[in-house]
């Protein structure tokens, strides 16, 4: 290995190998504010990065081939957002260029973590610097708005007030405490929420001043009612931690988090855990882990 790394490169013109973190994601709050025509859903959001995510390992090759290792099961690499990245960002640049690209995963799919966005953001960051593109954090993050709504938050690597479906930022600064997030076990299916014809689609919407100024306390997730209603497992977790802490749902789930003034407090409540359960504890971010490797 040339270089492998997690700490800002300064010099990376001869870099061969790269490796990057692709952070797991909060939603802080989530409200749903209208239904567009086309289906999707008006959304109002706060965006915070965790210490805590995926690890991509991606080295150089010439050849042009896309290579991912391993595969994750029932997701062919057609359909994974990594190859999907990496394909779309040849295409957009004519790169001849290709790269073994090895995922470590930490993050659970249909957690609400991000974690498919995280990995398609840092293949896009990272094999930017790897085939030596220069693509600006606006061109990466347009890319990353058709592979899905999640990706420019990523992208452009700060925490952030988010509308529309997602995709419209405004960098914010969160406060940074520490979270326990909770894994029922189970995998949420978007779709299916955002099909309910239970789930809140007409909250009033409020403008980001407001949303800062009302602090944590204030903050919930109209998805939450909806999960509950459809996901016990996820309700059942909901009521565990919030016997403990403050308890909300990230995104559509399955994960839930708690908010804690200190890490001997998260440390506490990892000791309860139950055995069903899996759970990680990790500190809020305003700046992704993945900028802060590569320095942008």
């Amino acid at each position: 290995m040339r270089e492998s790394t997690t700490e800002p490169m300064n010099d990376s013109a001869t870099a061969t190998e790269l490796t990057l973190p692709a952070p797991a994601k909060l939603n802080r709050m989530l409200q749903i504010v209208g239904r567009r025509a086309d289906g999707y859903h008006e959304l109002q959001t706060l965006f915070q990065f965790l210490d805590h995510g995926d690890t991509l390992q991606l080295c150089l090759r010439d050849d042009g081939e896309i290579r991912l290792t391993p595969a994750l099961p029932g997701v062919p690499d057609s359909d994974n957002l990594i190859v999907r990245a990496a394909r779309l960002l040849q295409a957009e640049s004519g790169c001849r260029l290709g790269a073994d690209i090895h995922l470590t995963k930490r993050l659970p799919m249909g957690g609400g973590l991000g974690g498919g966005s995280s990995d398609a953001a840092t293949a896009l960051l990272g094999l930017d610097r790897l085939w030596r593109l220069d693509f600006s954090l606006e061109r990466l993050a347009e890319l990353g708005l058709r592979l899905g709504a999640d990706v420019p938050v990523f992208v452009r690597g700060q925490a952030a007030w988010a509308e529309g479906v997602g995709e419209r930022l405004t960098p914010v600064a969160l406060d940074t405490p520490w979270f326990v997030v909770v894994h029922p076990g189970i995998e949420v299916a978007t779709a299916a929420v955002f099909g309910a014809a239970q789930l809140t689609r007409d909250t009033a919407p409020i403008t980001m001043a407001r949303a800062l100024q009302g602090g944590a306390p204030s903050w919930s997730n109209d998805c939450e009612p909806t999960v509950r209603s459809l996901y016990p497992q996820v309700a059942e977790a909901l009521d565990w931690l919030g016997c403990r802490a403050p308890a909300m749902l990230t995104g559509t789930g399955a994960c839930v988090f708690a908010r804690l003034d200190s890490q001997t407090k998260a440390r506490h409540i990892m000791a309860e855990l139950p055995s069903h359960y899996t759970a990680f504890m990790a500190r809020g971010l305003n700046l992704s882990p993945l900028h802060a490797a590569l320095g942008r």
